[in-house]
């Protein structure tokens, strides 16, 4: 375990998968502490795929693959690159036992940074090989809700970067969505408010097509709680349905889940991102605490 420390906040991450394990500001845990009765993970990297292939399965030039939701770099072992008091860096590489899943070699790596009140996480992607490489890489951090009280129906406010027009995409059956149809993200004066059983319905909100870069958490007297600032084309908004769980996720992907039925080739997924031979992907997303 790595801890990183500013004086503002003191940040815990994991060797395994990489995983951000804490984020404290004094005496508060902003980051879910991983309770399984809810949900076991607290901030998963999500490679080489975000959410589910269909049926479990994918192709690659006509060669059958498995593959599990949300990929594999999450349950696998980092090498730590480096580490100070602020900063630490961590890597993953292909090998004979992600050729089994993945047919791909990659570089990943992950790093952490701390800025104020800011907690940056950087990725980047290097193609090692001499052909083209493709990947999908996204975020899953849950955070807790502030002021939360199981007997209440209210979970949180949140706010965008964009205050109408907003429209989401739904899973539509076994982990996949419907992509053709698109939901009103309904807010009242910007404000989005979930109830304890928003999720039951609709499994996930998902924002695509860069429609928002910014997600803000309120506490329920409307003083901020935190923020997540980032590029990524596709957000999605989670907490584990029928469960009355006490936190929510909020995801900045580089990909998403099949369209359901989705039977074609892994490079024609949709939000597929593809680097040629020595090409590097870098994104950095930030997790700001009020």
């Amino acid at each position: 375990m790595t801890i990183l420390s500013n004086g503002e906040l003191r940040v815990e991450v994991s060797a395994h998968g990489a995983e951000l394990q804490s984020i404290r500001k004094g005496e508060t845990e902003y980051l879910w502490q991983g309770d399984p009765a809810f949900w076991g993970r607290r901030s998963p990297v999500l490679f080489p795929i975000v959410g589910s292939v269909w049926e479990s399965r994918y192709r690659v030039v006509g060669a059958e693959y498995q593959m599990g939701q949300h990929g594999f770099a999450r349950d696998m072992d980092f090498t730590l690159v480096n580490a100070s008091e602020t900063e630490v860096r961590y890597r993953l590489e292909s090998s004979v036992q992600t050729k089994e899943r993945y047919p791909y070699d990659f570089c990943l790596e992950i790093a952490y940074r701390l800025r104020g009140r800011c907690l940056d996480v950087i990725w980047e992607v290097t193609n090692p090989s001499a052909e083209d490489i493709y990947f999908q890489i996204g975020a899953h951090p849950a955070f807790y809700y502030p002021d939360y009280d199981p007997q209440t129906s209210g979970r949180g406010h949140f706010t965008f970067d964009r205050s109408e027009g907003l429209e989401c995409i739904r899973i539509k059956e076994k982990g996949c969505v419907d992509a053709e149809t698109k939901w009103p993200l309904e807010l009242r004066d910007g404000i989005l408010k979930l109830e304890k059983d928003t999720f039951d319905a609709i499994d996930t909100i998902m924002l695509q097509d860069s429609q928002v870069g910014r997600v803000n958490m309120f506490r329920e007297d409307g003083s901020p709680w935190l923020s997540l600032s980032f590029d990524a084309p596709v957000v999605g908004i989670w907490s584990p349905p029928g469960k009355v769980a006490p936190f929510i996720c909020i995801e900045p992907w580089y990909g998403r889940c099949d369209r359901a039925g989705f039977e074609g080739d892994y490079r024609e997924k949709d939000w597929m991102n593809r680097l040629a031979s020595g090409e590097k992907f870098e994104s950095v997303y930030t997790i700001e605490i009020a």
